[in-house]
Formats: structure tokens, C-alpha cells, sequence
């Protein structure tokens, strides 16, 4: 006896119910050529005169509504289609062609979303974050605070967490309209320099959702990368950009990035340095491959003490003079007791120079909450009160080289 028809039916009514969600999936389609395709943006000051370029789009002149606040210049990149590389073929140089391949168009604000609707009121296609590779931002604007850039950000669910967000020596705006030779799009140079700093050991994996995340934390403060145009050509990693809550307030030397991937344990390692045993004809430069760290925490006197330990494995890579003569294991030693030396008083300086502007990048907070958490939720509690505390806490630094190689030469 076969199925009813009923059931039969029935059957394929819900088979049908089941499709037709599915007839829905494209409902908020946007073609590409609808697009304006931003690849950078970069935030600095405004003059004090950029009001008068202002648009009435969210509000009239002069009628931003309270708190009013220093108006801001946005500078995007925006992709041309069909001049954007996409193959090993088409990856040339700059010059001209870093001109003709990104559109660079700039507008005034009072915050990032007032200077984004102004901005979209010049284009003919809907502005699409979803290529945004690199947000560059002023040292002025990062030292009143990046509250409101974070916030847009953050919410704009276009926006990638792996987008890299620097912080530039001077106006921003400049690495918009910078003429790299490896790349036609500087965007692109920009983003394959962090990516390549970090292959290299040059740079912790900080991409803009880490500096969001850790800026977030109670024991934490957020760092993101320092750099500085160069011959409006080349761009230069400086040094760290270390934030209290959401303000710059201070920079590191570019050797002291590796001071704190060393206090962080992280690899690969990719730092050199120069060591001196009894003059400059015993010199050698030393090249750091790989790092472990260990941090400890106690309570101590009613306040957290922390031991850092570190281990450094190093391979020789350049002696300055033929008579030094490194094939001693004595010789060895000794280098590696004047590293240790040095390498010590590297990373005190740069832990003190977080606790004298308040700003633990570290995250030593972080383990207190985890390991004493007791102590935390009686004496800290929030991020105002720990960063008054790490001020005044105790930090031992213990440092351990091992030299791996010696090189070809010394066999």
C-alpha cells in the first residue's frame, strides 16, 4: 500500500518551508562597482580655520551639539578599480603609480563618524570598510585620546580586528600620501611592513583588535605601533606607543620593542646588539633567536613583588677585529655575562619608564588578578587604582644568555 498523498503533501510543504529562509540570504546584497573600497584611513588635527570646510550634512554650521570638541581631518584611501595589483606581475613600484591606483581624498569633522558622512557625501558608491588594512592616527590626536576612534571602530562590524592601527610622528596624513618603490599602493607597503616586522621578530602580533582587547582589560594597557615617515618614501617602526587608557603617553626607542617582546616571551626573536668586552677591537654583534620569560608573583609588604626571568639564546654574527679570538670557551662566557649585563639594564629601564608614566603594558596586573586574586578584589579592584599602585610595586629582573653559534668562520 503506497503513502497518502496527504502525507506526500505535507512532506513537501516543509521541505518548501524550510527553502524559503534561504531565499533571503542575499537580501542586503551591494555589487562591487557599487563600492567605494577604502583600504587606509588617517586621523590628525584640524586647523583652527577647517570649519569653514565643513559640510552641512549632519549639522548646520555651527551647530555641533555639546561637547564641542577640536575638529579632526580625516584622509582616506580609497581603491580605484581594476589599478590595484593582484598578482606577483603587477606588484611594481611606486611613483605614479601609487598616485593612479589609490584615490587620496581628505574631509573635516568634529568626531570620526561626522567626518565619514561628509565624506560619503562626495562619493558616488557606498564607503565599504571591509578591505581596511591600516588606520593611521596622529601623535597629537593619540595624546587627547582615542576614545572616540575606538568607539566607531569597534562598532562598525565591517571593520577587521587584524587591521592595523599605528600611531605617526607628525600628521598622519602624510603616509596616505606616501611613494613607496616595493608597492603601487601604500596601504599596502604599510601593512606588509607590520607583517613583515612581526615574521622578523621586530614586532609583537599587537593588531588593533589586541590594542582594543588589552586597552579593555583591568590589569592592562594597550601599545600599538610608533612610526615615522622617511623621506616621504620609507616608513620607520620607532619604537612603542604606550597608552593610559586611552591616551598616548609615551614612546619607546626602537631597541626597547625587543626589551618588551623579551619580558613578554615572545618569538621569534630578531633583535641585534653590540657588546664590548675590553675595547672597541673586542666588539661583536650579537643576534637574538629565540626567548622565554617567567613571570612570578607575591605579596610582599602589602604590595605585589614580581620576578621576571628570561632566558635569551643569541648567535654571534660580526666581530669587528681579526686578533679577537673567539673560539675560548672562557671567551664565550665572558660575552655572555656582559649581554646579561646589558640586557639587564635594558628592560629595568624600560619597566621603569611604564611605572613612571602609570602605564603597565606588561600586563602585570593581569597576573595579580589571576594568581592573587584575593589581594585584588580587597586592595585594587579597577584599573584607576592599580594604575596608581603599579607606580610604587617591585620588579626584579633576572636575565639568562646562552650563545647558540658562533658562525662558520670561528670553526
Amino acid at each position: 500500500m503506497g503513502t497518502p498523498r496527504w502525507i506526500v503533501a505535507v512532506k513537501l510543504l516543509c521541505v518548501m518551508l524550510l527553502l524559503v529562509p534561504l531565499l533571503t540570504g542575499c537580501w542586503d546584497r551591494l555589487e562591487i562597482e557599487e563600492r567605494a573600497v577604502v583600504l587606509g584611513i588617517s586621523v590628525d588635527e584640524a586647523e583652527p580655520e577647517a570649519e569653514k570646510e565643513e559640510d552641512e550634512v549632519s549639522h548646520i554650521k555651527g551647530g555641533f551639539p555639546a561637547p564641542q570638541k577640536e575638529m579632526i581631518r580625516v584622509t582616506v584611501q580609497i581603491a580605484i578599480p581594476g589599478r590595484i595589483p593582484l598578482g606577483p606581475g603587477e606588484s611594481g613600484g611606486g611613483g605614479s603609480g601609487a598616485e593612479s591606483s589609490v584615490w587620496v581624498v581628505d574631509v573635516v569633522g568634529h568626531t570620526i563618524d561626522d567626518a565619514i558622512m561628509n565624506l560619503q557625501q562626495q562619493m558616488s558608491g557606498r564607503l565599504f570598510f571591509g578591505h581596511l588594512r591600516v588606520i593611521v592616527v596622529s601623535d597629537a590626536v593619540a595624546r587627547k585620546g582615542l576614545q572616540n576612534l575606538n568607539d566607531y571602530f569597534r562598532r562598525n562590524s565591517e571593520v577587521r580586528r587584524m587591521a592595523w592601527m599605528l600611531i605617526s610622528k607628525g600628521e598622519a596624513r602624510e603616509l596616505m600620501a606616501a611613494s613607496p618603490k616595493l608597492e603601487r599602493v601604500p596601504t599596502l607597503y604599510l601593512m606588509s611592513t607590520m607583517d613583515s616586522a612581526v615574521k622578523m621578530g621586530k614586532f609583537p602580533n599587537d593588531f588593533a583588535g589586541n590594542f582594543w582587547s588589552n586597552s579593555s582589560k583591568k590589569g592592562q594597557e594597550g601599545l600599538l605601533p610608533y612610526v615615522e615617515l622617511m623621506k616621504a618614501e620609507n616608513v620607520e617602526i620607532s619604537g612603542l606607543a604606550m597608552f593610559k587608557n586611552d591616551k598616548l603617553v609615551g614612546v619607546t626607542q626602537p631597541l626597547e620593542i625587543g626589551a618588551y617582546m623579551g619580558v613578554k616571551g615572545l618569538n621569534p626573536a630578531g633583535y641585534r646588539g653590540t657588546i664590548s668586552i675590553d675595547g672597541p677591537e673586542d666588539t661583536v654583534t650579537l643576534y637574538a633567536t629565540h626567548r622565554k620569560s617567567k613571570i612570578d608573583v607575591s605579596i610582599r609588604d602589602g604590595l605585589p613583588h614580581f620576578t621576571v626571568t628570561i632566558l635569551n639564546e643569541l648567535n654571534i654574527e660580526e666581530k669587528i677585529s681579526d686578533a679577537f679570538r673567539i673560539e675560548n670557551p672562557e671567551v664565550i662566557k665572558e660575552i655572555e655575562r656582559k649581554d646579561e649585563q646589558g640586557a639587564q639594564k635594558l628592560h629595568e629601564g624600560l619597566i621603569k619608564a611604564t611605572q613612571k608614566i602609570g602605564s603597565d603594558i606588561f600586563g602585570f596586573g593581569e597576573y595579580v588578578r589571576a594568581k592573587e586574586p584575593k589581594f585584588w578584589n580587597e586592595h585594587v579592584g579597577n584599573k584607576g587604582e592599580w594604575q596608581k599602585m603599579y607606580k610604587e610595586v617591585a620588579i626584579d629582573v633576572h636575565i639568562d644568555v646562552k650563545i647558540r653559534r658562533v658562525g662558520m668562520k670561528a670553526r
